[in-house]
């Protein structure tokens, strides 16, 4: 395992998990508020407090029972709802219409189902040829002067 975390690093990333802002965090855990920015970023670099950070998540996320199946069935059962439409009834129970699709939160949840998915990835397309003999005759000329 990594080298051990030092108390205010401890700190920091438990105060890390609370808004997942690092500055904020860094000054909670006790650093200075006028290197607090520069900390904050110098820790998240570090492969050990990212590890630490990472595992008090996963610990937290079992806590409260959050797997990605669990989204993903509530993203469909939102999409689902979304889409039906109900009876809206008065006050005595008669019907009296239906109400509207919710298209915005159906819209929403295949948006997220698609981006797990990974249908919406972009797409870069490069155009255009690039002349190697040009390149290498002018590393030539850098060269030989």
């Amino acid at each position: 395992m990594g080298s051990k975390l030092t108390k205010k690093q401890e700190m920091f990333c438990k105060e890390y998990l609370k808004d997942l802002n690092a500055t904020q965090a860094a000054i909670r855990a006790g650093y200075s508020e006028k290197t607090a920015k520069d900390i904050a970023s110098q820790n998240l670099a570090k492969l050990n407090i990212s590890k630490r950070i990472q595992e008090l998540m996963d610990k937290r996320a079992q806590k409260v029972e959050i797997t990605a199946e669990n989204i993903l069935n509530s993203i469909l059962d939102i999409r689902d709802t979304c889409a039906q439409k109900f009876d809206i009834k008065d006050t005595e129970g008669n019907v009296i219409g239906k109400s509207i699709y919710d298209i915005n939160g159906a819209l929403k949840s295949n948006e997220l189902l698609g981006k797990h998915l990974k249908l919406f990835t972009d797409k870069v397309e490069h155009s255009g040829t690039v002349d190697l003999n040009h390149k290498s005759k002018l590393i030539e000329k850098y060269l030989d002067d």
